[in-house]
């Protein structure tokens, strides 16, 4: 039976409801808290309207409930334009299940208000249980703040130190194989032990210390940190070297973040009881789940990417392997200076159209840095923007592909929690040729002022091979979509949810740009290199592209043209080397984007006068920027 809250929220359990017929779906960032309403329209679930508000877990509310209410105050408003009798809230409760125009079936909630979940993970061996408690610690959502391990390169002390001072939300401790030498991962408890750390939100609990290592050493770490954190042990997430088995530490951390971390944030035992029996997931794993639930209801190779202020999220789906990677120090804002630093000023400048001063280019840098929430008021700003973006998802995706790895010949326990393998082990699983769909999520690519500009950021930085559709996150719905596709073990709602967040997901969430069509292989510039006979509304038309060229074709949304793709000789586009293919190319904002600018590897020219030439004959092919303003560069 329902059940009042301390607040009156009713809390309705999931077999109270037979029919999702509407659907509360809230996202707590760090700044905003975003709601979204879902309805059952016929046979298809469409979002009705969204509503955002600040988030309000820091001083002077210090309750995360007063944005969550806010949001849905403005959800609830600007539904009752379209239905004047249709309410959400009563006071400061959310009515559930839906009685009538009164209320909704089911509310969900994501969270990475307070900065996220923030791990630390250790491992004796830091490419092998270290990477593998990383892992782990990914595909739960976390940002791994530091790996500790036996092999690191620091002293005790400084171990010690670096856990005091980055105060983490809670630790994952590994170490060794089931059967193995046990003194490593003991040493490794007691610098932890002497570290005493102190967790980062409720300074009065005890840090939660997940074990997931030998098992013969746990009465020996139980001895160790027992009475000074709260140790929970699970199963060996490496029962032996050849073996891998993430679950129960990747569920293990999610019910701690519940348990202990949500339980003392500012106004989360409220929310959490709104949302029971659906627990609050965080949100770059709830972004996972949407990714793995469209890849497998469409059955499909995707790629996904989050590029935020500080950092840059990037989820893959290949061979029914979902894999995550999180970028801690390449963002737009916060760490736009750390992308300056990796990538270097002269992979930054190769994007610029135009000739500027290095010192220049560096003071617009900094400035972004220290001043987070300006945007681009003028174009060549803009475009200065969005040629570091490159940068941070080139830089974002290549880390990804390097640890999304596979081993070869052995046993493999992988889930979504199994963000990738050591680089040591194997090939990459992201296979380029492949790829069905490439998804952009983030500010940078979002809302720029033409979508082509942001079809032309993920072409340069993630460099699609073959044919491959490209689309955005329009309103960056996937983390409230991901919650909601996520159903606890059990619930009747299940199959209903994951058709919700799909529908959404792709009729809602999505804006499609079109078909990206990349020849692979090299040549010099000006030869032939592609030749597609294209079958649009309109007519056919007839392309040919030289190598080094690109060209844009409109083909407006939810449209569709057969095409017959003729690489020339050397050039392969999946068939093989010379080899046409007939494909039926999906149009979009950007329509067909034909990209013959070279594969494997793909060179930007070295001489700076001959680059200008090349951006500027680029942007005038693909409209990307206004015609006089390139003429003026």
């Amino acid at each position: 039976m329902a059940k009042d809250d301390k607040q009156g929220n009713k809390a309705t359990s999931a077999k109270e409801v037979t029919e999702l017929r509407s659907i509360l779906a809230t996202d707590c960032g760090s700044t905003t808290t975003k709601a979204i309403l879902i309805e059952k329209r016929g046979d298809t679930y469409r979002l009705v309207v969204r509503g955002e508000a600040p988030t309000t877990v820091e001083a002077p509310f210090e309750d995360v409930t007063r944005g969550v209410l806010n949001a849905v105050g403005e959800v609830e408003e600007l539904v009752r334009q379209e239905s004047p009798g249709r309410t959400i809230l009563d006071g400061e409760r959310i009515i559930t299940p839906q009685q009538g125009d009164k209320g909704v079936d089911l509310y969900v909630s994501t969270s990475s208000a307070g900065g996220g979940l923030q791990m630390m993970v250790t491992g004796v061996v830091k490419s092998m249980t270290g990477e593998s408690a990383q892992r782990a610690a990914l595909g739960a959502g976390a940002i791994v703040m530091d790996i500790i391990a036996t092999n690191d390169g620091r002293l005790p002390h400084q171990k010690i130190r670096r856990i005091r001072d980055l105060r983490p939300d809670m630790i994952l401790l590994s170490g060794g194989t089931d059967g193995g030498t046990k003194t490593h991962v003991v040493e490794l408890a007691e610098i932890i032990a002497a570290a005493d750390p102190k967790a980062r939100l409720g300074g009065g609990y005890e840090l939660p210390v997940i074990y997931s290592g030998n098992k013969d050493a746990v009465p020996d770490v139980v001895a160790t940190l027992g009475h000074k954190t709260a140790l929970v042990v699970t199963d060996n997430l490496r029962p032996s070297m050849e073996r891998e088995n993430l679950m129960p530490a990747r569920h293990e951390i999610h019910n701690q973040f519940m348990e202990h971390v949500m339980k003392h944030a500012p106004g989360y035992p409220t929310l959490m009881e709104w949302t029971a029996p659906n627990p609050i997931k965080p949100t770059p794993a709830a972004v996972g789940e949407m990714i793995q639930a469209v890849a497998q209801r469409e059955k499909i190779q995707v790629i996904g990417v989050d590029i935020g202020g500080a950092t840059t999220d990037v989820f893959s789906y290949f061979a029914e392997v979902f894999n995550r990677t999180v970028s801690a120090n390449l963002g737009m804002s916060y760490s736009v200076s750390n992308v300056l630093a990796e990538a270097g000023l002269a992979n930054i400048m190769r994007w610029v159209p135009f000739a500027i001063d290095e010192s220049d280019l560096r003071n617009r840098i900094k400035n972004k840095m220290i001043r987070p929430t300006t945007i681009p008021s003028m174009l060549d700003e803009l475009v200065i923007e969005q040629a570091i973006s490159r940068e941070a998802l080139r830089l974002a995706f290549e880390q990804h592909k390097s640890l999304a790895v596979g081993l070869k010949g052995v046993q493999q326990e992988r889930t979504i929690s199994d963000t990738f393998e050591q680089s040591a082990s194997g090939e990459t699983l992201i296979n380029l040729r492949t790829l069905d769909l490439l998804v952009g999520s983030g500010g940078v690519l979002s809302h720029a002022p033409r979508r082509v500009q942001s079809a032309w950021m993920m072409l340069d930085a993630f460099l699609p091979e073959g044919i491959t559709e490209l689309a955005v996150d329009s309103i960056f719905m996937m983390p409230q979509l991901g919650v909601l596709a996520d159903a606890p073990p059990g619930d009747p709602l299940a199959e209903q949810r994951r058709k919700a967040a799909t529908d959404v997901f792709i009729l809602d969430c999505l804006i499609r740009l079109g078909t990206a069509v990349a020849p692979i292989g090299t040549g010099k510039e000006g030869q032939k290199c592609l030749k597609a006979t294209i079958r649009l509304p309109g007519g056919e038309q007839v392309v040919e592209v030289p190598y080094g060229g690109m060209r844009r074709i409109p083909l407006e949304l939810g449209e569709k043209a057969d095409a017959t793709l003729e690489p020339a000789s050397g050039f392969d586009l999946g068939a093989g080397k010379g080899k046409a293919v007939k494909a039926s190319l999906t149009g979009g904002q950007a329509g067909i984007l034909l990209d013959c600018r070279g594969r494997q590897p793909f060179a930007m020219p070295a001489d700076q006068v001959t680059r200008i030439k090349k951006l500027k004959e680029w942007s005038l092919a693909l409209e990307a920027y206004p015609g006089e303003s390139i003429a003026r560069w």
